[in-house]
């Protein structure tokens, strides 16, 4: 088990309370949805279709789910409205377990992968920086040695927020000038943390989508770097998402699973939007893990994504 994967009952508390709006909106749609009816029918299903489109699931993942819910509706040949809500329950669920999304009870870090080395990518203002900080803080809560790299040489901002997050947690920030290679930072921090021993290296990018070229060239550059340091490095392309931009999440999603070999996703801002459906869409439509999600401003509430919690705070 993860050291910090545990589901007690303040992690669900903050959930629920981070999943408030969207679970309020959804909860109000679907209300409006089975009005008048005792059975789940065509029309039910209509309705629900397009409650699940507007609370930004996606198209092709709402369609997913319907089928799923027809062929249960055939198959039990009666199924009351009063069952919807446990009925999506248990299928989105395991539309995510399919997505190899899991319950949050395997992120222990590899034994055999010290430092353990992960690179995080997505676009300014999604809350990069910060999550970087926060899973800097968990890690050392555990006990773990923890190293950054501000290789976003772009922006001086994501390099004075990195080290204020540094002193923080008390971990070390390796940086250099404004305007340095980014790659030349990630040889300098991999290099520094097998020197001391870490136990894991955050990489933090610069976000920039205007031009995808460069951005999949500055990616691989800074891949290649590293493996000069920890040849099997960086073990995980983490991709932070907005979720509170709905849509516009997936438009992102798309733009840099082009760019580079993302393999998990951490979605943030949930507390402040109706739109945690995305976390759905997303996971569904680009088959990558989410890993973390974002429901508060305090350290402790990026959380280890847990499936089944997640499903059942949003529809229980």
């Amino acid at each position: 088990m993860g050291f910090f994967s545990w589901f007690t009952k303040d992690n669900k508390e903050t959930l629920d309370k981070g999943l408030e709006k969207t679970k309020e909106s959804v909860f109000s749609k679907i209300a409006r949805a089975v009005a008048g009816k005792s059975k789940v029918d065509d029309e039910v299903l209509d309705n629900l279709e397009e409650v699940l489109i507007t609370s930004d699931v996606g198209v092709d993942t709402t369609l997913r789910i319907i089928e799923r819910i027809q062929a249960r509706v055939a198959r039990d040949k009666y199924v009351g409205t009063d069952e919807l809500n446990k009925i999506l329950r248990e299928e989105i669920a395991e539309l995510l377990a399919e997505n190899n999304t899991t319950d949050g009870s395997d992120f222990s870090l590899p034994e055999d992968k010290k430092p353990y080395v992960i690179m995080v990518v997505g676009v300014n203002g999604v809350g990069k920086t910060t999550t970087i900080g926060k899973l800097a803080a968990q890690y050392t809560k555990a006990g773990k040695k923890v190293v950054l790299g501000a290789a976003d040489t772009f922006r001086a901002a994501a390099v004075e927020q990195l080290v204020v997050w540094g002193e923080r947690v008390g971990c070390p920030v390796i940086k250099q000038e404004m305007g340095s290679d980014p790659a030349s930072v990630a040889y300098d921090t991999l290099s520094s943390a097998v020197s001391i021993g870490a136990d894991v290296v955050l990489i933090d990018t610069a976000g920039r989508l205007h031009n995808k070229i460069n951005l999949m060239n500055e990616l691989t550059k800074i891949k290649q770097v590293m493996k000069k340091i920890v040849p099997d490095a960086p073990h995980d392309v983490m991709l932070v998402l907005d979720g509170s931009t709905g849509q516009n999440a997936y438009e992102q999603a798309k733009q840099f699973t082009k760019a580079t070999d993302v393999s998990s996703l951490a979605i943030t801002k949930l507390d402040g939007t109706a739109k945690g459906g995305v976390v759905i869409g997303i996971s569904d439509q680009f088959r990558i893990p989410v890993r973390y999600i974002g429901v508060g401003e305090g350290i402790d509430h990026l959380q280890v994504f847990n499936r089944q919690a997640f499903v059942d705070s949003l529809f229980q």
